[in-house]
């Protein structure tokens, strides 16, 4: 069985359905010098389009591509078997209002799927009864299987206090929580200027702050059943999750100018609380790829494309991890095993 946990989700009528598009354009913070409006593609399909700073795009939503026929035969196509949807990056600023019509078309669309689509919640993350209340609507009434959450709002990361409610809340009903990244880092000025820095690694530098902030603000002693899984291989975290957790040597040093007694704190929160979503993994590479499985654990990544972004992230990825030098029980954990058991899927 192949599961794809990071398909996206955008309501059909999206560009057809004025109060949805006043939803998404209107929760765009303008005064932070995010830029949202309409265009089209060559091909005159309607477009949504984000930009910080002006003239510089973030994001492309176009009109078509995020039916359930899209998705289905996408599938079809690659050979994937199931996939969990998720709102693509909006999520940081969509209100109440719009959360609940979003979260209503993702299950029609679930229902209408055969059982081959299941869906994360999307709402506002700072507690309060309405919020609380969509959630239970979402997870009682809907079926959904998990949460989404971006990796900071605004200038404020997940370990931060605001959350807390919220975060308890999810801890206490034991949801996974698929952890998206934002269109920019926090502090992205020095990144905007070239197309791929701006698109690709401005997002393992929004995913590498976010899982770096859990791990040490100590927020899972708090929150221990919290399962976050990250995008972005959590901002290619594998590559220096050693570094960050450095341990004593056998000499004693003139003076320690790191922290060497967290190791064993980071590498437990590692193992119980923090995963990671491929996001369209034959553009990482093969070496990157087998590195981060080795480095993180088979039983702590999971398969994901972002479709539809490219169209052929999905097919490539399937077809990739076949090549992957890992044993046929990792392949299998990577490919569903992970994706049934942290979201209970009913398979």
């Amino acid at each position: 069985m192949i599961i794809d946990i990071n398909i996206h989700h955008l309501p059909n009528d999206l560009f057809s359905n004025e109060e949805i598009m006043d939803g998404f354009l209107g929760s765009v913070p303008r005064e932070w010098g995010e830029i949202a409006y309409v265009g089209t593609v060559e091909s005159g399909k309607k477009q949504l389009i984000l930009e910080k700073p002006k003239g510089y795009q973030n994001l492309n939503y176009v009109d078509g591509d995020y039916s359930l026929e899209a998705k289905l035969q996408a599938m079809d196509d690659a050979g994937v078997d199931i996939a969990l949807m998720r709102v693509p990056v909006w999520q940081e600023w969509l209100r109440l209002e719009t959360c609940r019509l979003v979260n209503d078309e993702a299950a029609d669309m679930c229902r209408r799927s055969n059982g081959r689509l299941y869906a994360n919640a999307v709402l506002p993350p700072w507690g309060g009864k309405a919020n609380l209340y969509e959630l239970e609507r979402c997870l009682k009434d809907l079926g959904m299987v998990g949460v989404q959450l971006a990796c900071h709002y605004g200038q404020l990361y997940l370990d931060h206090e605001v959350f807390r409610p919220y975060l308890k809340v999810l801890n206490d009903l034991n949801v996974p929580v698929a952890v998206h990244h934002t269109p920019l880092p926090v502090h992205w000025q020095a990144v905007y200027e070239w197309t791929n820095l701006r698109r690709e690694y401005g997002r393992i530098i929004d995913q590498g702050t976010a899982v770096g902030r859990e791990l040490f603000s100590g927020m899972f002693d708090e929150f221990p059943n919290l399962k976050f899984i990250h995008t972005m291989f959590g901002g290619n975290f594998f590559a220096h999750r050693k570094l960050v957790t450095p341990k004593r040597g056998v000499k004693k040093e003139a003076m320690l100018r790191l922290d060497c007694d967290e190791c064993d704190r980071i590498e437990r929160y590692l193992t119980n609380n923090i995963f990671f979503d491929m996001t369209h993994p034959a553009s990482w590479g093969k070496d990157q790829v087998e590195c981060a499985i080795k480095v993180c654990g088979a039983d702590h990544v999971l398969f994901g494309t972002s479709f539809p972004v490219f169209y052929n992230w999905m097919s490539e990825g399937v077809e990739f991890v076949k090549t992957l030098d890992i044993t046929a029980e990792e392949r299998e954990l990577v490919m569903s095993k992970n994706a049934i058991r942290l979201f209970n899927l009913p398979v």
